[in-house]
């Protein structure tokens, strides 16, 4: 799976949209701007709103980012190579059971046995380990807290620049770091206890494309991650990384 290409085109949908954000502000300097050269008045409740869709971005970068990683390791990787369970990493075979098992869902005594009964033919009939959705929690718990958890129950401790790391953290708005931002943010949005127009309130471009560039630089170097963890092929046990057909 090609985990940069996705992230590429949606940072140039950002892109795009802070340069819009950015003629706006511009044209501001010579009072209300215009649509056009007779057109209507953009206002400043408009500008705050149209600033507030920064957060509904990023954090859709954010999600799709992590999510198509996780797909790389538990879906494309182990599809690829089919290992037994026995050769996974303690922390592979702890998510595989999860999925195979439902031990993170609540079942009746029934299913709970029907799970358990598919977990228990499927190693007794030896059968290799299939690309498998692992279980990320509900939408909208994504920040770099959630993301450097759910890397760890892979068996990946992420190791990310100072740089990148004290751009992550440092404090934006509300006392909170980039990303933690984003998600309040993004679901104040969207459980409606924070309307557009408060939400861009007291922004400006600068300040958007400052979070921008915390944020992609944190995330390019968690795809960078991924990708080494995959090519090394550390979700295999020791005595498997490096020797798959």
């Amino acid at each position: 799976m090609e985990l940069t290409s996705v992230f590429d085109e949606r940072l140039d949908e950002i892109t795009a949209y802070l340069n819009l954000l950015q003629a706006i502000e511009v044209e501001t300097q010579n009072g209300p701007p215009r649509i056009g050269a007779t057109g209507a008045h953009i206002t400043a409740q408009q500008q705050k709103i149209l600033y507030s869709g920064i957060f509904l971005h990023l954090y859709n970068l954010v999600e799709a980012t992590v999510v198509r990683c996780l797909e790389a390791v538990t879906v494309v990787a182990l599809t690829s190579h089919s290992p037994a369970p026995s050769e996974l990493t303690d922390e592979m075979k702890k998510e595989w059971v999860r999925v195979m098992a439902r031990t993170h869902i609540e079942l009746s005594s029934d299913n709970r046995l029907v799970a358990a009964l598919r977990l228990c033919d499927h190693l007794v009939q030896k059968l290799p380990v299939a690309g498998f959705e692992m279980e990320k929690g509900g939408g909208g718990n994504w920040d770099d807290d959630a993301i450097q958890s759910v890397a760890e129950r892979l068996g990946l401790r992420l190791r990310v620049s100072r740089e990148s790391y004290t751009g992550i953290k440092r404090k934006f708005r509300d006392d909170l770091g980039a990303l933690a931002l984003i998600k309040k943010r993004r679901n104040q949005l969207a459980h409606g206890s924070l309307s557009f127009a408060e939400c861009g309130e007291g922004l400006t471009v600068t300040e958007l494309r400052d979070l921008v560039n915390r944020t992609v630089a944190y995330l390019q170097e968690v795809i960078a991650e991924f990708q080494n963890y995959i090519e090394a092929q550390h979700y295999l046990a020791a005595h498997r990384q490096n020797n798959v057909a």
